[in-house]
């Protein structure tokens, strides 16, 4: 079965991708990261967040928008957005999708959300909250897209450390 995708435009903070690198590395996710980045790739506080689990990651650079196009041609992509119509939960995610997040002080561009309106997602949230922090984000609605394919070769049991079941 294909792997699912996580996009980060233009991420600010190390420690968010960090996180998102250490669920994508959790999960099988290819992390996907669109320049310009708000920090270096070894970032002290980017390996922090993502711990050992940085080098069993499936990470792919592109240098802007036009060039991740370009090289995933045809690619299935959700667009997570406060801006969207619809919630995460109404579509259905394909296998190998991606599901892209924007940078944390303004998101994914509008110019690319106008060509997209259908696949525009968004996670709800009370009135008062203006966004949630992009690692969260990003595992809610990847984790949504692991159980509607039903968690591929992901391990669905756990055991014990001292005791048994």
């Amino acid at each position: 079965m294909a792997a699912l995708n996580i996009v980060l435009h233009e991420p600010e903070i190390p420690a968010n991708t960090g996180n998102i690198g250490r669920t994508c590395a959790a999960t099988g996710t290819a992390l996907h990261l669109i320049e310009p980045l708000g920090f270096r790739l070894n970032d002290k506080t980017l390996r922090r967040a993502g711990m050992d689990y940085w080098r069993e990651l499936d990470v792919r650079r592109y240098d802007d928008w036009r060039d991740f196009l370009e090289k995933n041609p045809g690619a299935k992509i959700y667009y997570a957005t406060t801006k969207a119509r619809r919630l995460y939960t109404e579509v259905e995610y394909e296998p190998d999708c991606f599901l892209m997040f924007g940078k944390e002080s303004g998101g994914i561009p509008e110019e690319i959300l106008i060509e997209h309106p259908q696949e525009c997602v968004r996670i709800p949230m009370a009135d008062e909250t203006r966004s949630l922090n992009l690692s969260n984000a990003a595992a809610i609605v990847l984790y949504e897209a692991l159980r509607q394919n039903g968690f591929a070769d992901m391990r669905l049991t756990g055991e014990l450390h001292r005791l048994h079941w």
